[in-house]
């Protein structure tokens, strides 16, 4: 017969073993029940269309519905917030932008998230470059004329963005203190009453988007001065980048990404880089973010939690060298 001793010993291996064969089954299983896919943006912006658009091939590749939960406010803090907050068990993902993982931290004293420690990278969907438009009347071409012109007349020209401690304004600080000189910022309320202003002489210059830059740009409404980013940008490929201009060591830009909150068990966060992956080398996925501006480049985990670790330091180090504050 079996001693006690025995019997316990047994017992207790059978119940580990079932515990483990329960744990695989579920991680197996995963996904069982649909998936919110929080976007920190209003229906209808770029980022809720980039978004729905992945959330609709991640949906076919996992299984499971995808369901989008716009949660706009206070430049992306309610949804990241929400996130944040949310059981890590790969049932609730955050799309969002180098805003909520880079900017706001270095614009807020407090965040109800912490841009590390409250988020498990799943991946890095692509990026935006950002670019420095003129009204067509300015007698400004190319960045020499206009560091040219700014440094012959002092205070005379100006910027605009599309709002204080947003990703343009950030490049329009890094792209004038690269080239010494300084020009007044003007924030406005989004990128389109910025390009109304710009095409209607009410302001000199403007920093945006890229995606929001290339029908007016093509229809001959504003002229295309340069990029932000290192490499020139496919959807505008003729348009310099700064350092090509004559001023090295420019590179900024906008980026998307999906996390999920920390926790995340290890295989259904390998399962969701492995369909996000397989989302981003897809043609057709790929030729419509194209044709919303944005150029698909996936990123793995690793690759996204190395990216925000860089920029902190650097949007910091900008945010306090030019005063900006979310105030």
């Amino acid at each position: 017969m079996m001693s006690t001793v025995s019997k316990f010993t047994y017992l207790a291996a059978a119940c580990c073993i079932a515990v483990l064969g329960s744990t695989g089954a579920m991680a197996q299983a995963y996904p069982a029940k649909p998936i919110q896919l929080v976007i920190p943006f209003p229906p209808g912006g770029a980022t809720d269309v980039i978004g729905r658009l992945l959330g609709k091939q991640l949906s076919d590749r996992l299984g499971q519905s995808v369901v989008i939960d716009n949660r706009p406010g206070a430049g992306t803090i309610v949804g990241a917030s929400y996130v944040a907050k949310a059981a890590p068990d790969g049932y609730t993902l955050f799309i969002s932008s180098g805003t909520t993982f880079t900017v706001n931290p270095a614009i807020h004293a407090k965040l109800p998230y912490d841009p590390v420690k409250s988020f498990e990278p799943i991946g890095l969907t692509g990026r935006t470059g950002l670019i420095l438009l003129a009204n067509r009347d300015v007698p400004v071409n190319n960045m020499k004329e206009l560091v040219a012109a700014a440094r012959a007349t002092p205070g005379k020209y100006s910027y605009g963005s599309f709002g204080t401690g947003t990703t343009a304004h950030f490049a329009g600080e890094m792209l004038f203190h690269t080239t010494g000189i300084q020009m007044l910022h003007v924030p406005y309320k989004g990128s389109s009453p910025a390009m109304t202003d710009l095409i209607g002489g009410q302001i000199p210059f403007t920093v945006d988007t890229v995606a929001a830059a290339v029908p007016q740009v093509k229809a001959g409404k504003v002229k295309a001065i340069a990029v932000t980013t290192a490499k020139r940008s496919t959807l505008l490929p003729d348009v310099p980048t700064v350092a090509e201009s004559g001023y090295p060591g420019m590179d900024a830009d906008t980026w998307l990404a999906v996390v999920a909150p920390r926790g995340l068990p290890p295989e259904v966060k390998a399962k969701l880089e492995k369909a996000l992956e397989q989302t981003m080398a897809d043609p057709d996925t790929r030729s419509k973010l194209l044709a919303n501006g944005f150029e698909p480049s996936f990123g793995t985990s690793a690759e996204l939690a190395s990216l925000i670790t860089r920029e902190l330091p650097k949007m910091r180090a900008v945010a306090q060298r030019a005063n900006i504050t979310a105030d």
